[in-house]
C-alpha cells in the first residue's frame, strides 16, 4: 500500500447524526480529510456546477448513505455520474438488498456497504481508490493502529 501526499478531502454524506461523527472520527484518526454533509440535500449543495468544472478534482470520494432525506445517495449519484470533478462513490445502507446493491452498481458506485460494517472492510475499500494519507504516518507503518472500534454500528432509526 502506498500512502498518499495531499489528498484531497473526502465526502461523507449520512443523516443519522451518531453515525455520521463516528465514521468521521474513525476515519480522521485514520489521517482522512472529512467534510461532513447531513443529508442529500446538504450534499448536493457540494456538487454546484462550478465545483464540479475544476480542473482538479475537489473530493477524492464520496461515500454516501443510500436513504437520506431531501435526495438519497442513488438519485445523487446517478444526477452527477459522468461529469467532471465528480468523485468514485462508496454507499452504505441499513437497507441492504440484492435489488438495491444492484441498482447501485447500475448507477455507478464502486462499492455497497451494508450496515453495520467493519472499518477494515471500508479502510480497505478507501486505500484501494484513493490511497492512505501520510499524515498517518503510524498507519502507514503499522495498519493495525490506531486503536480504533472495529465495528461501524447500524444507525438509530
Amino acid at each position: 500500500m502506498e500512502c498518499v501526499r495531499d489528498l484531497p478531502p473526502i465526502l461523507l454524506a449520512e443523516d443519522d447524526a451518531d453515525m455520521r461523527k463516528t465514521l468521521s472520527s474513525l476515519l480522521r484518526a485514520y489521517g482522512y480529510q472529512i467534510v461532513e454533509c447531513s443529508d442529500g440535500l446538504d450534499l448536493l449543495k457540494m456538487f454546484s456546477a462550478s465545483q464540479l468544472q475544476i480542473h482538479a478534482p475537489r473530493y477524492s470520494l464520496l461515500i454516501s448513505d443510500i436513504r437520506m432525506p431531501g435526495l438519497s445517495g442513488l438519485e445523487i449519484l446517478e444526477r452527477f455520474r459522468g461529469k467532471r470533478g465528480f468523485p468514485p462513490v462508496i454507499l452504505i445502507t441499513a437497507f441492504g438488498d440484492l435489488e438495491t446493491h444492484i441498482k447501485a452498481r447500475e448507477s455507478g458506485a464502486v462499492a455497497v456497504l451494508d450496515k453495520p460494517f467493519e472499518i477494515d472492510e471500508l479502510l480497505a475499500m478507501m486505500r484501494e481508490i484513493v490511497g492512505q494519507p501520510t499524515r498517518a504516518a503510524n498507519v502507514c507503518d503499522n495498519p493495525e493502529s490506531p486503536v480504533m472500534p472495529r465495528r461501524v454500528p447500524s444507525p438509530s432509526h
